[in-house]
Formats: C-alpha cells, sequence, structure tokens
C-alpha cells in the first residue's frame, strides 16, 4: 500500500559489494514520516551489470502495477549511482523508470574519477571506456529525464565531490528539473547525517520532495504550479 504521496525505494550503498545498514531501515523510516511508503530494496551485490539495475527496475514496475502514486528512488554512495540509473537509463520501459530521484553523495562516472570497487565489481578489472562510458549517469542524462536531488560533501574522500558536480553539469545542460546541495566536510557514508555538518540534507530533500515530487500524484497534478528548483 502506498502512503499518500506515493513510494520512494531506498538502496543503500556498499561499494555493490554489501548494504549499509544506516543507509537502509532508517531512511525508509525517516520517508514514511514525511508521508511516504517507503521500502528498502536489497539488490543483488557481487554482480556485474545489468543484474543490479533489473532488480530494482522490477521492484519499480511492481509499484507502479498498483496505480497509486509516483515511484521514486533514494539511493547512497553505489546505491546512488543504482538510483540514478533506475532514473536515467534509457532503455528502461516506462513502467521501470523511477519518476524521481534523490541521490546522496552518489557514485556518478565510470570513466572520470572513478570509484574503482564500484566499477570493477560492476562492470569488471579490464572494463574499456566505451562500456564505462554507457553505465555513467552523466552520459545517460536526456530532456525527459525525471527531476534529480543531489548532494554531497566537498571533501568526501571515497567519492569525490566531482562526481555531483559532473551529474548536475549534464542535468543542466539538458534542461532537467534538479537540485545540487554541497556540504562541508570530509566524510563519505553518512546516511542522515545526524550530528554532521551535512543534516541539513534531510530539510532541503524533504521540501523537494513536497515541491517537486508530491505534486506528481494524479490527484495533485492537474493545475499545479510547481517551482523551478533547477541549479
Amino acid at each position: 500500500m502506498s502512503g499518500r504521496n506515493g513510494t520512494i525505494l531506498v538502496l543503500p550503498g556498499g561499494g555493490y559489494q554489501l548494504h549499509a545498514p544506516h543507509e537502509a531501515e532508517p531512511v525508509a523510516a525517516w520517508l514514511e514520516g514525511l508521508g511516504w511508503h517507503a521500502r528498502v530494496v536489497r539488490y543483488p551485490v557481487g554482480v556485474a551489470h545489468p543484474a543490479p539495475l533489473d532488480a530494482v527496475r522490477a521492484a519499480i514496475a511492481a509499484e507502479k502495477a498498483t496505480g497509486e502514486g509516483p515511484v521514486g528512488v533514494i539511493g547512497f554512495s553505489a546505491g546512488g549511482h543504482l538510483a540514478g540509473h533506475a532514473a536515467l537509463a534509457p532503455d528502461s520501459a516506462p513502467d521501470e523508470r523511477a519518476d524521481f530521484a534523490i541521490l546522496a553523495y552518489p557514485v556518478v562516472s565510470m570513466v572520470s574519477d572513478p570509484h574503482p570497487r564500484s566499477r570493477a565489481v560492476l562492470l569488471g578489472e579490464d572494463v574499456g571506456d566505451e562500456d564505462a562510458t554507457a553505465v555513467s549517469l552523466e552520459s545517460l542524462v536526456r530532456p525527459d529525464s525525471p527531476p534529480v536531488f543531489v548532494w554531497h560533501t566537498t571533501g568526501d574522500p571515497v567519492v569525490p565531490a566531482s562526481h555531483s558536480l559532473l551529474l548536475a553539469r549534464a542535468l543542466a545542460d539538458a534542461g532537467v528539473a534538479h537540485e545540487l546541495h554541497l556540504f562541508p566536510g570530509e566524510v563519505h557514508g553518512v546516511g542522515l547525517a545526524e550530528d554532521d555538518p551535512a543534516a541539513g540534507w534531510t530539510a532541503h530533500a524533504a521540501r523537494w520532495l513536497e515541491e517537486r515530487a508530491a505534486p506528481l500524484l494524479p490527484e495533485r497534478a492537474q493545475g499545479v504550479s510547481v517551482p523551478d528548483w533547477s541549479v
């Protein structure tokens, strides 16, 4: 059953090798508190592309089959890459595609300063640039891509903030509605970031969900003027 605002699928990070617990159920509980139905998707790990993406596509399609509202995704680190992939992949069927995405310190590019572990698990050690580009989020953005909210810390030592900047530039160039937040700190994998300088991301995301995602509900879509929060 969907919440009053629809459904958000939670994709925890872990370098495509595991699911970080603090980026799973605690995040779903936070979203439930905002009025969204949320559930954690434990996509397959330690396996090559497209298995993780196919699992999330299936989960999106199952939620959309209920017809009870938009279906978004939220992902962290490697889960952020997967969430972005679920929103941006050009070969997804309409019922497999996320309606919006929230990406937290995401892995974006598999070509430009890639996260080595995520790239190796997803694509193998000897992948060429053409195949790596095919799963790099910045190369998948199209003018009809869904809205995206992305945040990062400026000194992230694991996945550089340049990943989020690269994605934001691609979204801006394509005219896609999006919002980017950069927070001070040299941290990665902070989840909800309680007691951290990046803690403000949840308030920004909650407001963005209300202004950008909730109006996608059928009963709220007619006649709604949505502010342009593009960067």
